[in-house]
């Protein structure tokens, strides 16, 4: 058995024992920047407070936000904030903005690092129920609510929209709504075509909505033969929105597309915040399995793994080499068992040479 084999147990076990005993220490305060109260990032945020951060004595408050462009910015910039959510193509566009010169973009993204990908986001494309509009590439010309200001949902809308037709969205088309301003707008006033919502299914916006909601809103579809799609999955990917994570009003899986979300980090120099972010890694890694079990569904989605990047996107170094020591740990093989040798005859004692005592060799 290599010595790596031998070693694997015995850290994952130093590293539960750590995790179980520092929870008699005092919690130490840090927040992640999530989204809505009706989204599904809060929820992950949450998530990791109870069964991540908690057990690692760390106290992990979710905060609500616009949505991913904000929540650079916050991690960036906010005292407290230790964690955020992120959408890939969000990260992605601060990155390429930085590329073109823009100053300010590369000093908020270029010490951001990543902790680990989690799971795609469906993107939702909401119509009145009596709406023509049946798919998701006759968009064109529409008013479109694309959430707030600071949102990922804005970027994102903007972004699908110049992949599928070749043009930014008209600046008059574009209303920077929250979900259920938009939503108002588009069923009471009738005053916006289409609203965006990116969340991950089930999300609670969604799965509170009760059989009536059929009356007044439905989904649009991707269609797979539209030349707007194939120009849109050059960045984005398909997706179902499932029936069974809306059961009160969808009556059908909806094909869509989906964007990334990451769990993002600061590159932390100081010592304590560098072992309070480990001891997170190593209960992330520990407790992986309870989030799954017993947290948000989109957990199940989620893969206890680190992947290669993007060029210019940097996993945070401490925290990667405790996962990915403890990942290897969980997907080492059970030692074998060793069969019983008959034991040898002792030679006579001897006097022990300093080298022996000092290598825990004698033998007396």
């Amino acid at each position: 058995m290599s010595l790596s084999s031998k070693l694997m147990p015995l850290i994952l076990t130093a590293c539960a024992l750590f995790a179980s005993s520092a929870g008699a220490a005092s919690e130490v305060p840090y927040k992640i920047v999530t989204a809505s109260k009706t989204g599904t990032y809060i929820e992950i945020g949450r998530d990791l407070g109870k069964y991540v951060a908690e057990p690692a004595a760390i106290s992990l408050e979710a905060l609500e936000s616009k949505g991913s462009a904000e929540n650079v910015q916050r991690l960036r910039y906010e005292p407290g904030v230790k964690l955020a959510l992120v959408q890939s193509d969000v990260y992605q566009a601060f990155l390429d903005e930085a590329k073109t010169g823009n100053a300010e973009a590369g000093d908020i993204i270029r010490p951001l690092r990543v902790v680990m990908p989690l799971y795609d986001e469906e993107i939702h494309f909401v119509v009145r129920a009596d709406s023509p509009l049946q798919y998701i590439h006759e968009l064109k010309g529409k008013k479109i609510g694309i959430g707030p200001l600071g949102s990922g949902t804005a970027l994102t809308s903007r972004t699908v929209y110049q992949l599928m037709f070749g043009e930014p969205m008209p600046v008059e088309n574009r209303q920077y709504l929250s979900n259920e301003e938009a939503l108002t707008k588009l069923t009471v006033d009738k005053s916006i075509d289409v609203v965006v919502i990116i969340a991950g299914q089930p999300a609670k916006l969604f799965a509170d909505m009760k059989a009536e909601a059929r009356n007044y809103i439905k989904l649009l579809k991707l269609d797979d033969s539209a030349p707007e799609t194939a120009r849109a999955r050059k960045t984005y990917f398909p997706a179902t929105i499932r029936a069974s994570s809306y059961t009160s009003w969808l009556p059908a899986d909806v094909p869509s597309l989906t964007v990334k979300a990451y769990l993002v980090t600061y590159d932390y120099n100081l010592r304590s915040t560098v072992g309070d972010l480990t001891r997170f890694a190593d209960s992330l890694c520990i407790n992986f399995d309870k989030l799954q079990a017993s947290g948000h569904p989109k957990w199940k989605q989620v893969k206890l793994e680190l992947p290669p990047l993007n060029q210019g996107w940097r996993y945070f170094g401490p925290m990667e080499r405790r996962l990915r020591g403890c990942i290897a740990a969980k997907a080492a093989p059970p030692a074998a068992t060793v069969s019983a040798v008959p034991e040898r005859p002792r030679p006579p004692a001897r006097p022990c040479t300093e080298q022996e005592l000092v290598l825990g060799i004698c033998r007396r």
